[in-house]
């Protein structure tokens, strides 16, 4: 075991700190004690050291590593340290359950550790951690829907989590090994892509996430949209990296995610088609898996969870204040939420690629990276991914803010919440100014200075596209307008093939098993009346056995008369036909029976 100093797994912080919370009382003294969890768990990340491990044997040849420091798990760490106490601090005046604040903290921790994991087991744990502790952050909602939601949300994880732990152990069979890295073809294989693929929203395998999302509660989605999907994604980079299937199901993600995201009317629901969107640029970068394309994904990974983040804080704020969460409902609230509008629009800025804001900075790694390897159908879907990005989120602020409303009544929302929602934004402008902010911690941070993101022709390319997509969506307001209508997904598809497999069971499946049922119990009952007395049971089926064989040759059939009469008499009766001569002829039978297998055996024997 290597001396890890002051390093310690920062899982470890947060689930520690999460058990003490029904402890440290209520109001200002929780949340003091929050927001000190918060800077010690971002102080825990950062004091880490690079190359530093940290497990223990579990069995012989077998060691679980709780803490594995490299420049790809480092980056992920400051993201979700970061992104963390942000998210605790907006908490702190929408959240009233202590149980709430629990599941928050494992879900948070429990991320980090499978970041840090240097195995898969180890990886595994945590990742069942995510999953039940993140359905604790849907049911505090504490509505039909949001129970119902949560049913749906675990089922798919426990599939996801089913396929990873049999990917792992296939794995660990073959190989030997259990160091998270790079997997080789085989059954193996495709059992842990799909259960990393469930986490990181491959299509058809996302509908748990747009169901899910928009029924958690306010604080609970801000934490939702953060950790599982970009752990999927961590988690691929080190599994699947330049494997081009990946890469083109990262093209197929972000065009399917933005045309759902368009037809929706919930803002929540919008959002979280536009996480499916979003993660297929880093699931695109990762499947190109050159320097560029890697720094690229990862590079998207840490802007996406800052402007996301801060889109759900600032739609969780509109809800907070107006009880309202449908964009036909809303509207008219820039003078009263003015703070709230100002870093929504640069959420919406930053997620679309604008320039000077985090979004374009990694959009164009991504872009560049698939031109560079000839990937040319994929990089045109990534852009045309953009121009629905931006459209939909033209949509989201004009009809939440800007459109005129007069009959809406709010206010601005809590000062924590708008620290948290500022600080965000701050850094969501910060990095898209200065970018090298977030080359210096790329995993492969020398290429990263290499790239330009501002070269004059990227930049005015995508200024126009931007301008023109602009100018499009204004000129054909009505039809990008919010409508009230129901919008089916592959869930769909999904929920009726689980009431045709609940019908299965109860219909035909349930007959085929009475019928047996039926069989079994006849048979018993057939052999209780044998045992009863053989040998009338014996003659009443001879006479059954000899009545059909002579039915069909001969008109009289004596077989039937004698049937009638054995009938008649009950089998359970005593045997009175049985005369004393019979008995002793079938005692002789017996005996003779008995010394032929005797002396059988014996010869056999010498």
């Amino acid at each position: 075991m290597i001396d890890i100093g002051l390093n310690i797994p920062p899982a470890l912080i947060y689930i520690a700190g999460a058990a003490l919370v029904p402890f440290v009382g209520r109001g200002k003294a929780r949340k003091l004690y929050l927001i000190a969890l918060a800077a010690l768990g971002l102080l825990g990340v950062v004091l880490l050291k690079p190359q530093t491990t940290w497990g223990f044997s579990v069995l012989p040849g077998l060691e679980l590593t709780f803490l594995h420091v490299d420049s790809l798990s480092l980056i992920m760490g400051y993201i979700f340290g970061i992104i963390g106490g942000a998210a605790i601090l907006y908490s702190l005046e929408v959240t009233r359950e202590t149980g709430e604040y629990i599941c928050g903290l494992l879900y948070l921790g429990s991320a980090l550790g499978a970041v840090f994991a240097g195995d898969f087991f180890t990886l595994y744990i945590f990742w069942e951690i995510m999953a039940f502790s993140s359905l604790g952050l849907i049911w505090y909602s504490k509505t039909e829907r949001a129970t119902n939601a949560g049913m749906r949300y675990i089922l798919f994880h426990l599939f996801g989590g089913c396929a990873l732990l049999g990917g792992i152990i296939i794995h660990y069979m073959n190989t030997g090994s259990i160091a998270v890295g790079p997997i080789e073809l085989g059954i193996g294989y495709l059992l842990l892509l799909i259960g990393i693929g469930v986490n990181t929203a491959f299509i058809p395998l996302h509908t748990w996430l747009p169901d899910s999302y928009p029924k958690a509660t306010i604080a609970g989605a801000v934490f939702m949209c953060v950790f599982t999907t970009k752990t999927g994604v961590y988690v691929l980079a080190r599994t699947f990296p330049g494997v081009e299937a990946v890469a083109y199901m990262g093209g197929l993600m972000c065009l399917y995610g933005v045309a759902f995201a368009l037809l929706q009317n919930d803002v929540r629901k919008l959002l979280s088609y536009h996480i499916v969107s979003q993660v297929g640029y880093m699931v695109a970068g990762i499947g190109i898996g050159t320097y560029i394309g890697i720094n690229g994904g990862i590079a998207h990974v840490f802007n996406h969870i800052l402007y996301k983040a801060l889109l759900f804080m600032c739609m969780g704020a509109v809800i907070f204040a107006t009880g309202k969460n449908n964009l036909t409902e809303l509207g008219g609230l820039a003078k009263r939420m003015p703070i709230t509008m100002i870093t929504c629009i640069v959420a919406a800025f930053s997620i679309s690629g604008v320039p000077g804001f985090n979004g374009y900075v990694s959009k164009g790694m991504v872009i560049h990276a698939a031109e560079l390897e000839g990937m040319h159908i994929l990089a045109l879907a990534l852009m045309v991914g953009s121009v629905g990005t931006f459209l939909s989120f033209l949509k989201l602020t004009y009809f939440t803010f800007l459109r005129k409303n007069d009959e809406i009544v709010a206010q601005e929302a809590p000062l924590p919440m708008l620290i948290a929602m500022s600080v965000t934004a701050f850094l969501c402008v910060a990095i898209g100014v200065y970018p090298k902010l977030l080359y210096g911690i790329l995993p492969y941070a020398e290429e990263a200075f290499h790239y330009h993101a501002y070269a004059f022709a990227h930049t005015i390319g995508t200024l126009e596209l931007l301008l023109m997509t602009a100018g499009g969506f204004f000129l054909l307001q009505v039809v990008f307008s919010p409508h009230e209508r129901i919008t089916y997904d592959l869930d769909y598809l999904y929920r009726k093939a689980g009431k045709g497999f609940i019908w299965f069971c109860e219909q035909p499946l349930l007959t085929v098993a009475e019928f047996i049922d039926k069989g079994l119990l006849k048979i018993a009952d057939s052999l209780v009346w044998i045992s009863k007395n053989p040998t009338a049971a014996s003659r009443i089926m001879m006479a059954m056995v000899g009545a059909t064989v002579l039915r069909s040759f001969s008109s009289t059939n004596p077989y039937e008369r004698d049937l009638e009469l054995l009938k008649k008499q009950a089998v359970d009766e005593p045997m009175v036909s049985l005369n004393l001569g019979a008995g002793v002829l079938l005692v002789l039978i017996f005996i003779t029976l008995y010394l032929a297998i005797y002396l059988t055996h014996g010869i056999l024997w010498i």
